[in-house]
């Protein structure tokens, strides 16, 4: 899945490849503690993870309708370097591109992040196998931040402070993959590269005026995933979601849809589930239970340009297999190739637990 995520890193820079806009280095430190969103990684919580960031970014001043809506956000890309005080993960490394948003005349910064990560100690069945977060040395990485920001104290030195999130897993494109959430402290500099610009101000048209029908969308999602047991081999999987969506303004729409899982791993943990336990297990199951999967869910998608960021709550009506919880989440961002065609990268889990990074194309109409 890692193709996916760099390609969708290309787009993001060469959809705003005619635009100049001012840019500025921002240099972090961070400090914080591990997210034991589930028991069986308490062994890899022995200390306080810290690390730093160092990203680049650039402004916008509202040359572009969506610019002005936004409040002028920027975009960009960053490295973070994370120190897990553990023996048994290491280090973590992470290149994103990411967007910023700013509330509160500006003091307030939201930033959001997508990207690829690298572990300098992922699971090994002989070296490390307590490792059960990280079945990978490459892996999925996203992160956000919420920071106090001043610009422009000293000349062009400014200052920020706040809290980050980052999320490491592969997705469970190998087994194992508990994953890792870290939430930190941080706090940094920026500076600025280019003399202070005016925003442009046009009058935007009233929000009434936005208008459009409800759309139908067709998703096709797929990548590789593997069952929660390392070894049981890796399997393709085709994920379908049909919905419609119904604009409520220029940024947000609303969806409601049924989701279709072909997750063929699960054809292989069931034939293990069938063996490995007694038919009076709680956790035992026939070797010919369905292995398919049929969810309703209600989403939201946020448009900002040509990208969008969607997230979705879904519901099983259909799930032969006792697999994880009933309910299900998705988080990604899409792209917009053209006015009704679009590709992304998503992440579907059950809570805390991550089951596929998904690579998707699909078609509004």
């Amino acid at each position: 899945m890692k193709k996916e995520i760099i390609i969708f890193c290309f787009s993001f820079f060469i959809s705003f490849s005619q635009e100049k806009a001012a840019t500025y280095l921002d240099v972090q430190l961070f400090r914080g503690n591990v997210y034991k969103h589930t028991d069986d990684i308490g062994h890899l919580i022995t200390g306080h993870p810290d690390g730093f960031m160092l990203s680049y970014n650039w402004k916008t001043f509202g040359k572009k309708e969506w610019q002005q809506v936004y409040n002028y956000p920027e975009y960009g890309i960053s490295y973070h370097y994370l120190d897990f005080k553990n023996r048994y993960l290491g280090v973590n490394q992470a290149i994103g591109v990411h967007y910023n948003f700013y509330f509160f005349n500006r003091q307030l910064m939201l930033r959001i992040s997508q990207g690829i990560g690298m572990t300098s100690n992922p699971y090994d069945k002989e070296n490390n196998n307590k490792n059960n977060a990280f079945g990978t040395k490459i892996m999925d990485n996203n992160y956000f931040l919420l920071q106090y920001k001043k610009e422009n104290i000293f000349d062009k030195i400014g200052f920020q402070a706040g809290f980050m999130l980052t999320h490491f897993s592969n997705g469970r494109f190998k087994a194992p993959n508990s994953g890792i959430n870290t939430f930190a402290f941080n706090v940094g500099l920026n500076y600025n590269f280019a003399e202070k610009q005016e925003f442009i101000k046009d009058s935007l048209p009233s929000k009434e005026t936005y208008k459009e029908k409800i759309k139908y969308n067709i998703a096709f999602r797929t990548g590789i995933s593997e069952g929660p047991v390392p070894h049981l081999g890796q399997r393709q999987f085709y994920h379908i979601g049909l919905y419609a969506d119904k604009r409520i303004g220029r940024k947000s729409a609303l969806q409601l849809g049924t989701d279709v899982f072909f997750s063929r791993y699960l054809q292989d943990y069931i034939k293990f589930v069938s063996v490995a336990f007694e038919p009076t297990h709680d956790s035992y199951t026939k070797a010919d239970t369905d292995y398919k999967r049929v969810g309703l869910f209600i989403g939201h998608e946020l448009f900002i340009n040509k990208f969008s960021i969607e997230t979705q709550l879904g519901y099983y009506v259909y799930k032969p297999f006792n697999y994880e919880t009933d309910i299900y989440q998705r988080v990604g961002v899409k792209y917009y190739i053209y006015k009704n065609i679009f590709s992304g990268v998503g992440l579907k889990t059950h809570g805390g637990r991550a089951e596929a990074i998904e690579a998707t194309i699909g078609i509004r109409l």
